[in-house]
């Protein structure tokens, strides 16, 4: 497989999951979010898949597109993969209702390009 297409199916893996997350939270507040572990554990998960698939786009491909928060991305899923007690939920809401939205329309547009 070209480094293109890898990147490409890697983009595809993020924006699914990320996808997949606003699906699972839509209509819900803080509380309710706290409430329900299993969302929880499916939210952190699909953040894994997320930071995963970040990790694997090439450092090229990284560098052309400046927009996405790679670092960030690849840091947040190695804190869920391993720091499990440190995991700090209105950290992990904060990400889900402010950045992740604009994260996909960002996904979007690059996978719309290419």
């Amino acid at each position: 497989m070209e480094p293109e297409d890898r990147d490409s199916a890697y983009l595809w893996d993020m924006l699914d999951a990320a996808t997949a997350i606003l699906d699972f939270i839509e209509g819900m507040d803080f509380d309710a979010y706290l409430a329900d572990r299993k969302l929880q554990l499916a939210v952190e998960r699909a953040l894994e898949i997320m930071g995963e698939a970040a990790r694997n786009v090439s450092p090229d491909f990284q560098l052309k597109h400046p927009e996405i928060p790679w670092k960030g991305i690849i840091g947040q899923r190695n804190v869920l993969a391993h720091n499990y007690g440190a995991i700090k939920q209105d950290l992990v809401w904060e990400v889900l209702t402010v950045s992740l939205p604009d994260l996909v329309d960002r996904l979007d547009q690059i996978i719309l390009e290419h």
